[in-house]
């Protein structure tokens, strides 16, 4: 073996339990491994990320890991922790999601090494939709009593919540489903572990129990914390939802921004999870931090890595440039490289005003682009005193009160950036 698992993923912070044994039975030979991915979008979130990394670890430890996408469980609906059930998918949209969360997957695994560790994509649905009702309840349902599915923590918070719908009977049997998938992968791929979120336990013992009772062996069950931030918020959340790993979602930019702008607690805490770096690195790094927080190296480490990771090192060369259009010193030049989804997410919110494109063809006179045309400043008296006062930049670059925006200050063909002083800035789109 490459490297103790258990010990890995220990200080990293990414263990909260694990079943007695299951460190002396990784060590004993190549074992597989599986995590479970919901299928109900086309792309992973980083809420999804802490089960990939660790099945990453998983195959750097010489293992073999299994991703299970979960096509009959998705369309079904999971009880732990959620109080609604899930909108049931149909077999085309899972079948494109599958390969579109592959293709995500194969960035973090290996799925096509000659080695006998190569990584492997799986759907419970392939197995789950040849079963009838009565063949599941006779071969499967059975062996588990109601007594020991009633015991499970997400089974009993369901049933003692004031939600007037209670919990159906569908959603009390997945973790039947997801058990008969553990013993089903035990039996067909020599698969001895499964990992998830603290949040799985029970059903993960579930399938501890059927490859015990049905499958006369032993499986094994290994949960990570779910992850929190320092503050309380959500993790992976922002105002506008998911933060995802596909650009077309959430771009490279706001994925980079995510990272950058996480708390120093937050911080020390995710560069473990979310990098592949090693132990002195990160201990260095840590230092490091701490005698200069104000330069927050962590967050930009932990940002770097994680978007390389995710997207390319152009994406986060793009991104990091992005910023300083903001923030630092860029030029006109900078600018005009941004792509339109990258400049409507620099800035957001920034106020706009609209201009008709006729009257960039004409030229538009500065005091009138302040003022008249746009609100921006409340007086052509005010335009005329920023003018002078060598304060008005157009597109990052300082103007006098003669200059007129013409075709060739838009960006995107779109966009001009106007400042006042370094704190105020407007947008103004060409339409």
């Amino acid at each position: 073996m490459a490297k103790n698992f258990v010990e890995e993923i220990t200080w990293r912070g990414m263990l909260h339990d694990a079943m007695p044994g299951t460190e002396e039975h990784l060590l004993e030979e190549m074992t597989s491994a599986y995590v479970g991915i919901d299928p109900t979008a086309d792309s992973l979130h980083i809420g999804h990320l802490v089960g990939v990394m660790m099945l990453r670890h998983f195959q750097l430890a010489g293992h073999k890991p299994y991703a299970l996408v979960g096509g009959a469980t998705g369309m079904i609906g999971d009880p732990s922790g959620k109080s609604n059930e899930r909108n049931l998918l149909d077999e085309e949209t899972l079948r494109h999601n599958q390969q579109a969360l592959k293709e995500q997957l194969s960035r973090f695994l290996d799925f096509k090494s000659e080695e006998k560790n190569a990584a492997v994509l799986v759907n419970n649905y392939d197995w789950m939709k040849e079963f009838s009702f009565l063949e599941f309840i006779r071969d499967v349902g059975k062996h588990i009593t109601v007594n020991y599915m009633m015991a499970k923590d997400s089974v009993k918070k369901r049933l003692s919540s004031e939600a007037k719908e209670g919990m159906s009977f569908t959603e009390f049997t997945y973790q039947l489903v997801q058990g008969y998938d553990f013993l089903h992968l035990f039996k067909t791929h020599n698969c001895t572990l499964q990992m998830g979120g603290s949040d799985q336990w029970g059903n993960i013992t579930t399938g501890t129990e059927m490859i015990r009772r049905i499958g006369n062996g032993k499986g094994y069950a290994l949960t990570c914390p779910l992850i929190t931030k320092a503050d309380g918020s959500k993790f992976g959340k922002t105002e506008g939802g998911n933060v995802w790993l596909d650009k077309e979602r959430t771009s490279p930019y706001k994925f980079y921004q995510y990272w950058l702008n996480t708390s120093d607690e937050d911080a020390e805490k995710y560069i473990k999870i979310f990098t592949f770096l090693d132990k002195e690195t990160i201990e260095a790094l840590v230092k490091e931090h701490q005698e200069a927080p104000h330069l927050r190296l962590l967050q930009k480490k932990l940002a770097e890595e994680i978007t390389t990771m995710v997207h390319s090192k152009e994406d986060l060369e793009n991104a990091i440039q992005a910023s300083a259009v903001l923030f630092g010193k860029s030029t006109a030049d900078d600018l005009k490289k941004l792509d339109e989804q990258t400049f409507l997410d620099v800035f957001e919110g920034v106020a706009q005003a609209e201009i008709s494109k006729e009257k960039f063809e004409e030229g538009v006179d500065m005091i009138a682009a302040l003022a008249a045309e746009t609100n921006f400043l409340a007086s052509n008296g005010e335009a005329r005193r920023a003018l002078k006062a060598n304060s008005v930049s157009v597109n990052k670059e300082k103007v006098k009160e003669g200059y007129r925006l013409t075709s060739e200050d838009l960006i995107n063909g779109k966009y001009v950036i106007l400042n006042k002083g370094k704190k105020n800035t407007y947008i103004i789109k060409a339409n």
